[in-house]
């Protein structure tokens, strides 16, 4: 007989014990959304892949290496996103969102990148993604970058730093680009591979180089905020400012340059060392010319991206996320069955946070109660004939050495409601 089919490299399964805790971010994530008064958009997982070029670069290992692309049957080109910004801004400019409006959108869902898989890191990931529209000023940069850090308070995680810099206005990154050039070209044969290549085509690129023998060329060059225009500076400046005064510590990492064409000014990445060498949880910044870029008018935009798995790592290690049963009950004989499914949904009606498993199959009381003790339920509801006739349900702390008790099934909501403290 064959071997059993496996999941592809690289695209995980997210079992039940783990999905606890993706839904308390996903829904705090939410939450902290709409307190800023953010709004849910979703995009097709397969786009044009000329949307990806256009965007995020030609000569960049995620258009060159990582992307998953395909001719459909019409013979197009077509890409499983590797990422969603591009994305959200075609649907913004498609369905009329975008000119002369303020927008404030967030998304959630799988992108698609083929690396090598590793720990928070893998060819199908999660990402959350928020953007923002039609405003130029450093307050709403600042108060993107405040929801971020509300968003780590309420899911209780710590040890994040956040790190910014700015890479200026276009044309101060083309002064920038040729100082940078004569530099890298004076130190042309210690360069990697990757970094000869990129010499022309993306010179910005390789100080995010994360290849260890490029690290001492690249703290010894050129510092793009030297290079920056006065608007550039105060921009930056006055989000430093903000960010101050909301109690935000920061570390401004000149060689943060973030890995895609469209930034320009801001750039921030949340890093921590608490997962080794994938460090960054959350970065984005402003890509204020991508939207005419892509054919629609010039609009001032802003956002930023959080990769799940590694938010739920993070979550996983400092902090217990709760999902037991409350209720596990127990029918034995055809009328407690048909009694006992009628009185757990009224329970669920009354009770709208309750986690009750109805005990399905038959089976002895003995075997019913085995299993509701592996369940993990704190409390066994039990359902016999004589607790019919009496109109009455025998309750078991299964967490606790407490004496088994009967309450009226008529005041068994009430009962649980208090106990279980829903």
């Amino acid at each position: 007989m064959s071997k059993h089919i496996q999941a592809v490299r690289g695209m995980n399964d997210i079992l039940p014990q783990q999905t606890p805790y993706w839904q308390r971010l996903e829904q705090t994530a939410q939450r902290v959304f709409e307190a800023y008064s953010f709004e849910e958009i979703r995009m097709p997982i397969v786009e044009s892949t000329d949307l990806f070029k256009r965007t995020i670069g030609e000569v960049t290992d995620i258009v060159e290496k990582e992307m998953y692309t395909f001719e459909d049957r019409n013979g197009d080109s077509l890409t499983l996103r590797p990422e969603g910004t591009a994305g959200c801004v075609r649907a913004g400019i498609e369905n009329g969102l975008l000119y002369n409006q303020i927008q404030r959108l967030w998304y959630k869902g799988p992108m698609f990148r083929h690396e090598r898989p590793q720990k928070g890191r893998y060819r199908q990931f999660q990402q959350i993604g928020v953007e923002c529209f039609g405003m130029a000023g450093p307050d709403v940069d600042a108060e993107m970058i405040m929801m971020t850090a509300r968003l780590w308070r309420e899911l209780g995680l710590t040890g994040l730093e956040l790190q910014i810099n700015t890479l200026g206005s276009a044309e101060a990154r083309a002064r920038y680009r040729d100082t940078l050039v004569e530099y890298l070209n004076a130190h042309h044969d210690q360069l990697d591979e990757d970094s000869q290549r990129r010499l022309l085509s993306n010179p910005l690129r390789i100080l995010d180089s994360k290849n260890p023998a490029m690290q001492l060329i690249n703290n010894n060059a050129p510092k793009l905020i030297d290079a920056l225009d006065d608007e550039s500076r105060q921009h930056f400046e006055q989000l430093c400012g903000y960010l101050d005064d909301a109690g935000i510590p920061y570390v401004i990492n000149p060689r943060l340059v973030r890995g895609l064409d469209y930034y320009n000014q801001t750039v921030f990445e949340w890093v921590t060392d608490q997962l080794g060498a994938q460090g960054t949880v959350c970065a984005g910044g402003r890509f204020d010319g991508l939207v005419e870029q892509l054919g629609g008018h010039s609009t001032p935009a802003l956002g930023f991206a959080m990769g799940i798995e590694r938010l739920v790592l993070l979550l996983e290690a400092t902090a217990k996320v709760e999902n037991a049963l409350h209720a596990y009950l127990l029918m034995i004989g055809d009328d407690a069955v048909r009694r006992g499914l009628r009185l757990a949904e009224a329970l669920r009606d009354t009770l709208p946070g309750l986690r009750l498993r109805s005990h399905c199959g038959g089976g002895s009381f003995k075997a019913q109660f085995k299993k509701a003790d592996k369940s993990g339920a704190a409390v066994a509801l039990i359902l016999g004939e004589d607790e019919v006739q009496q109109g009455v349900v025998g309750i078991k702390n299964l967490r606790e050495q407490n004496p088994q008790q009967s309450v009226p099934q008529s005041g068994l909501a009430n009962y649980l409601k208090s106990a279980l403290a829903l």
